[in-house]
């Protein structure tokens, strides 16, 4: 962890994989993670953790299936949303987007419960910024 002020823009600029997230700080057991994304991620759940979203720029979809049925949010850059823990959800990109993720250390990003991992999404607990 940085004792310096991190840029955003500059942590996303640092890299171009997509669906692949940079951890830019930790905050207590969580981690703080940046992340450009665009097009589909996979169906997953986190059976312990919830997942905040912070649009950054862009606009990000988030599938979700609950117990009422399904439901998909739109969040428009500077939104924020939180998927409850337990929830199964797919999150999409229809254009280029950053994003800012919380979640705990060593939260996958693919969760615990996942069909098959698509080549274009990085199974990954975040990797440091460069």
């Amino acid at each position: 962890m940085s004792n310096e002020p991190i840029s955003l823009a500059s942590a996303l600029a640092s890299f171009d994989a997509l669906w692949s997230p940079r951890i830019a700080t930790t905050v207590n057991d969580y981690d703080v993670r940046v992340a450009k994304v665009e097009g589909e991620h996979v169906w997953h759940v986190h059976d312990d953790t919830d997942e905040f979203f912070l649009v950054l720029g862009g606009e990000l979809r988030i599938a979700l299936r609950e117990a009422a049925g399904e439901r998909t949010v739109v969040l428009p850059r500077g939104s924020v949303f939180t998927v409850p823990r337990g929830t199964e959800h797919k999150p999409y990109a229809p254009v280029p987007t950053e994003i800012l993720v919380i979640e705990p250390t060593g939260t996958s990003t693919v969760g615990d419960r996942h069909d098959e991992v698509p080549d274009h999404v990085d199974a990954t607990t975040g990797h440091a910024l460069n």
